[in-house]
């Protein structure tokens, strides 16, 4: 861990590869799964009790605010979590490429209170989701859905073409995630990588469904 380096990481990224420190010793373990959990941009589920939420506005979402307050969010232990594989130096690693423009987070704010979130690392045409959280006990609940769901939008908008979820759960599925074999994921992420896509630009509320 300690020779681990913002170059090396988005090496491995670019290969299929991602990094989770052990929640007992901290040691860094590297997956590359087989199957792997995809998210087709053009197949997203949005139940319509979720289409409202996100149509109410009740939530602010914005991108690129508050990275390391997602990161921490989501390391966060709960009753029920009691471990987490997010530390404080992929913590500060994933902040390094934040900012060198390559690693993303989405916010959802509810009266400027921090709600709901994710982040994940955007390489070319491919953005690799890591982690979301919502915060229900303050008025957060689906916060991490509504954050998805503009996140989708705004993927599709400049030209991401795999938003790669890695690991299929039924939270996930419910909303469109599919398995696929390693080998096919492997190929669309050499394929799209390499693209030049700009994270620039943010959907309107009247833009993500």
């Amino acid at each position: 861990m300690r020779d681990l380096d913002p170059g090396i990481l988005l090496a491995a990224y670019a290969e299929g590869y991602f990094p989770m420190a052990h929640p007992e010793t901290g040691e860094l373990e590297w997956f590359n799964p087989d199957p792997r959990c995809i998210l087709p941009l053009d197949a997203l589920r949005v139940p319509e009790s979720l289409a409202r939420r996100v149509r109410s506005g009740r939530f602010q979402v914005t991108t690129n605010t508050e990275f390391e307050m997602v990161m921490r969010a989501c390391a966060d232990t709960k009753p029920g979590r009691e471990e987490t594989w997010i530390d404080d130096q992929l913590i500060d690693l994933y902040g390094k490429l934040h900012e060198r423009g390559l690693a993303h987070s989405v916010e959802a704010w509810r009266d400027g209170v921090l709600v709901g979130g994710l982040y994940g690392v955007h390489l070319g045409g491919v953005f690799m989701g890591e982690s979301m959280f919502s915060l229900p006990e303050k008025g957060g609940s689906d916060a991490s859905k509504v954050s998805l769901v503009w996140l989708v939008a705004h993927l599709r908008s400049i030209g991401v073409s795999v938003l790669d979820v890695q690991f299929i759960s039924d939270h996930m599925a419910r909303m469109g995630a599919i398995e696929v074999p390693r080998d096919e994921y492997l190929q669309s992420l050499m394929a799209h990588r390499d693209q030049h896509v700009s994270w620039s630009g943010w959907p309107t509320i009247d833009s993500v469904l």
